[in-house]
């Protein structure tokens, strides 16, 4: 893996994405989200992210560290925190009971942490050597929604996928913008695994809409803010 990295960064990125969507997917297809099969599988593909990422001292260039700023403008990430909690807008419930319950949970956070390695860790940093900050920005996040059409492999409908991705386009902007102005990629890990794990205790499926359409407006109005903002990661 370490060969490969040397070799080519973004084909080592590019490997890793294929490698999750078609495995992550296969699985979710084939066990479902509550299975401990998946939740195995998703706990593998993070350990050895975090182990290859610790092993060769990449803490810093893929986020795994403390965001910089001070305490007192930890407002930086509310707009994204509060959009975290967008799936309890129509009410509370389980999708699942018992341990079922307790895997799907532990495996949409796990999700959290392993897609913001690949995609904004992996993925933008590389990209953002090679492309202008808009480019690497938009690539990832348009690479990151797309990447949700494996869905279909879980029996998904076409249209809840097409519209999940427009979704995830939205969260990918937000997540690639707020990785690249604070340089950690730690709360985005967090708040991407919990709008997962939210997803498991959403009551109802009427708010969808709603809650797709106040993401993407959130995305826009949030990222033109976050534009403003001083990077802290630089091209290399």
């Amino acid at each position: 893996m370490r060969k490969l990295y040397e070799k080519s960064e973004l084909w080592f990125a590019i490997i890793w994405i294929i490698a999750y969507c078609v495995i992550a997917g296969t699985v979710r297809g084939n066990f479902g989200d509550e299975s401990p099969v998946m939740t195995a599988v998703l706990a593998v593909f993070a350990a050895v992210i975090f182990i290859f990422v610790k092993k060769n001292r990449l803490e810093e260039r893929y986020g795994l560290c403390k965001w910089q700023g001070r305490a007192a403008d930890y407002w930086f990430f509310i707009p994204m925190i509060v959009l975290m909690t967008g799936n309890l807008w129509g009410g509370i419930g389980m999708d699942f009971s018992g341990a079922a319950q307790v895997f799907a949970v532990v495996s949409m956070l796990l999700v959290g942490f392993v897609e913001e390695m690949v995609f904004r860790g992996f993925l933008f940093r590389i990209l953002l050597k090679k492309e202008p900050a808009p480019v690497a920005i938009s690539i990832s996040a348009v690479t990151f929604g797309v990447g949700h059409i494996v869905n279909l492999l879980t029996g998904q409908g076409s249209l809840e996928t097409v519209l999940q991705i427009f979704f995830a386009i939205a969260w990918g902007f937000i997540f690639t913008f707020v990785f690249y102005k604070s340089g950690s990629l730690v709360m985005c890990a967090v708040v991407h695994g919990m709008v997962n794990a939210l997803s498991k205790f959403g009551a109802s499926e009427k708010n969808m809409f709603i809650y797709m359409g106040a993401t993407i407006v959130g995305a826009i109005v949030y990222c033109l803010y976050l534009s403003r903002k001083p990077a802290a990661l630089k091209r290399e």
